[in-house]
């Protein structure tokens, strides 16, 4: 049977609908299907450098000219104000004991402050997915795509001609052929139910739960800790973490008013676990708070403006995500956990990789090739924050942990933008032959060594790669973007203080 459309899509959230603006940029009839309609709430909320390069790159590469002012918080601003948006200065953490106040340590090793950028015109983002999402939908119809909300999709059948769609929409029966199909619905999503694809799990990582909600009111964290003062950025105007043993919190805020924040935690797993009723997600919160007495004061004002949302088991993964005519982009193969917030750069490079694959025909080469890079790269994360879990109640090593990340991060987009991206191959350069196997013995470890010895060795391991000045005592668990450690580093990105220079002014830094 011919097909009505070239591409069809399942899932309108950011990632389903910037494929479908780069399908039609290549010439493709897309359809668009959503199960519910915009402006919605997803979770999945903060950006980080490395995702906002590969928006810029995918914007560059395919005429989204509109997209563009989204990968900075200066320019976000400037062109489109009233969209909701949060200012991500960078990373900030603060460890707590249950049941004992902060207090914050003259030493600050209670406390991590990793900056993502020197101010604010060129900083990261929070995307208040509501608005983020409907203004993609939005674009995506404009250049074309046949976009159909509300709509059940209750089967799919993927034959040699396409792939057959049927449901309801709009109370009406709903029926279409597309030549391939891609799910952008989530983990657990309309493929994963329709053909039945089995699940994998990753490799010793704990079982894991989360409780969270929009809120009003929440207060600003620093303003209760004088000891941040002079911090390298406000620790508020960050992906703000509280750590504790087991588990940690997010509080994410929008320029609107709204703060995103949640918990998640690990939980007791094995014979009987399922016999125990679940809490009342409300009474959850609340016990969580008197667990915690700071973060119950940051909290004491706050009013949730809309239902609680559990996810219990947190991580998902997929033993497959890709077949005859369909494939899955990374977010609704697998998802990990937000804590290193790896959601948008995972979604982005599945959706760099898909479009190479559209372009060149769906070979089945192509498509194997895609399902090993998403897969490998979601149990990349896996691994990093399976290690983070287990040290989670030890600040030494928790921060030791973080390194691991934030070198591999920065290396990573310095790479690409000096036009040398071979340098950092894969995701937290999983395929590195020099780094990448020291990483995986270390993350093995994590919390199975004594924190001092085995961070010790973090930085050495960490030391080829090291362009951001991280493991340094001299800064006191504060971390600053400084010119001069992009510079000092220039040797091990194959490049020059010069070259480096010239970089940093074309970022306008």
């Amino acid at each position: 049977m011919p097909a009505d459309f070239d591409l069809a899509i399942v899932g309108s959230g950011f990632a389903g609908s910037l494929l479908a603006m780069i399908a039609r940029r290549m010439g493709l009839s897309v359809l668009l299907v959503e199960r519910g309609h915009h402006p919605r709430f997803a979770i999945g909320e903060s950006s980080t450098p490395l995702s906002n390069l590969w928006l810029e790159i995918l914007a560059d590469r395919y005429d989204l000219p509109r997209l563009r002012p989204l990968a900075q918080w200066g320019t976000w601003q400037a062109t489109y104000p009233r969209l909701g948006c949060g200012l991500k200065r960078g990373f900030s953490y603060f460890h707590h004991r249950a049941g004992e106040p902060w207090r914050g340590q003259v030493d600050r090793a209670d406390q991590l402050l990793v900056a993502a950028s020197p101010n604010d015109a060129v900083a990261d983002t929070h995307w208040f997915r509501p608005d983020f999402d409907a203004f993609l939908v939005e674009e995506a119809i404009r250049l074309g795509t046949d976009y159909r909300d509300r709509t059940d999709l209750t089967s799919c059948e993927p034959g040699p001609c396409g792939v057959r769609l049927e449901g309801r929409s709009g109370g009406r029966e709903f029926r279409a052929v597309a030549g391939f199909l891609v799910d952008a619905s989530g983990p657990r999503g309309f493929l994963h139910r329709a053909l039945g694809i089995p699940e994998a799990s990753f490799d010793d990582f704990p079982r894991t739960r989360a409780l969270f909600s929009h809120f009003t009111d929440v207060g600003r964290w620093a303003d209760d800790q004088p000891v941040l003062s002079g911090a390298p950025f406000p620790a508020d105007d960050a992906a703000l973490h509280h750590t504790f043993e087991g588990g940690w919190m997010w509080v994410l805020r929008f320029n609107n008013g709204i703060t995103s924040a949640g918990f998640a935690e690990t939980v007791p797993d094995g014979p009987g676990r399922e016999a125990v009723p679940d809490p009342d997600p409300a009474a959850c919160w609340c016990g969580f708070l008197e667990r915690f007495p700071s973060i119950g004061r940051q909290f004491a004002a706050a009013k949730p403006i809309r239902p609680w949302m559990r996810t219990d088991p947190l991580a998902f993964r997929t033993s497959r995500c890709v077949g005859p005519r369909w494939a899955q982009l990374p977010m609704a193969a697998g998802f990990v956990d937000p804590l290193f917030s790896t959601g948008f750069v995972l979604s982005l490079l599945g959706i760099e990789r898909l479009a190479r694959v559209l372009e060149t025909g769906c070979g089945e080469a192509a498509l194997a090739a895609y399902e090993t890079e998403t897969l490998a790269d979601l149990d990349a994360t896996a691994r990093l924050i399976g290690g983070a879990y287990r040290v989670l109640g030890d600040p030494e090593a928790f921060e030791a942990l973080t390194m691991l990340y934030f070198a591999s991060a920065s290396f990573s987009e310095t790479a690409l933008r000096l036009g040398n991206p071979g340098l950092a191959p894969g995701f937290l350069l999983r395929s590195h032959p020099r780094i990448a196997p020291a990483v995986r013995t270390l993350l093995s470890e994590a919390g199975r060594r004594p924190a001092i010895e085995w961070s010790a060795r973090v930085a050495e391991a960490i030391e080829p790669i090291n362009v951001a000045g991280l493991c340094d005592p001299a800064k006191g668990h504060w971390y600053g973007v400084e010119a001069n450690d992009l510079r000092a580093g220039a040797a091990k990105l194959e490049s020059t203080p010069e070259a480096i220079g010239a970089m940093l002014r074309s970022c306008g830094l």
